[in-house]
């Protein structure tokens, strides 16, 4: 039970990650956007206690430290944005740059919860060992 609990809340933090970044990128706010925002971020937490254990600990802190990095310090919002400007400035490339760098910004909001989840559960782990 608890891993179908976590398998939907990752589908479920995935399709709002997406939304959220879609709506951002066409500036649609609402009283419901920080709403979301904070059930994006217990989604997070739901898929790092239940979802994430055993021997797939160690890939998913990888991947999940490499995605952040990438979009987060690798200030993929900012290269998005100046890529959308381009030099021509087409539209379609303008509103392209804004949803991808919205939607790359909420996936953080969804893993960076689970991965700070997983890495305590995976120290307390390596405590108990010794």
């Amino acid at each position: 039970m608890e891993k179908k609990v976590g398998h939907y809340s990752f589908i479920g933090g995935i399709a709002l990650a997406l939304l959220l970044g879609i709506l951002s990128a066409f500036d649609v706010s609402g009283a419901y956007t920080p709403w979301l925002g904070s059930l994006l971020v217990v989604l997070g937490l739901i898929v790092g206690f239940l979802n994430v254990a055993g021997k797939e600990t160690k890939e998913f802190l990888l991947v999940a430290t490499v995605l952040i990095i990438a979009v987060g310090m690798g200030n993929a919002g900012t290269v998005l944005g100046i890529v959308a400007k381009g030099v021509v400035e087409p539209q379609s490339v303008v509103v392209l740059g804004k949803l991808l760098s919205g939607i790359l910004t909420q996936i953080l909001a969804f893993v960076i919860p689970a991965t700070v989840v997983v890495a305590l559960k995976d120290i307390a782990a390596l405590a108990k060992v010794q």
